[in-house]
């Protein structure tokens, strides 16, 4: 407070003038760290499906029989899942004044097939 001359006051209504400014600049920060340290949610999706297109691919050569065919279906298994997901479930908007008046429902219900 002392160094740059203002009054706790002040500082504390400047903090909650510019909450949601200082929120999303922290965000943004932080979006880019993740991008910079982490593979993008898009790129883990693609390397996720590369992969599994890989063991697929060598499941294709094996034979059954073999022990370690096990081992290479559960990976399988198990990329196809965090495919799943990376992706999510899938979710369709439509803004109100778009839907037909007698398409409009006020209360829906979101089911999962």
């Amino acid at each position: 407070m002392e160094e740059i001359k203002v009054s706790k006051p002040t500082l504390i209504n400047w903090s909650r003038k510019f909450q949601y400014e200082i929120q999303n600049l922290r965000a943004i920060s932080s979006e880019f760290l993740l991008e910079k340290w982490l593979f993008s949610r898009e790129s883990r999706i693609n390397h996720l499906g590369e992969q599994l297109r890989k063991a697929e691919a060598e499941l294709g050569k094996r034979n059954i029989a073999e022990l370690s065919t096990n081992q290479l279906m559960r990976l399988i298994e198990r990329l196809r899942r965090e495919i799943q997901r990376e992706i999510g479930p899938l979710k369709f908007t439509t803004p109100v004044p778009q839907i037909p008046k007698d398409e409009y429902q006020e209360e829906v219900q979101d089911w999962t097939p």
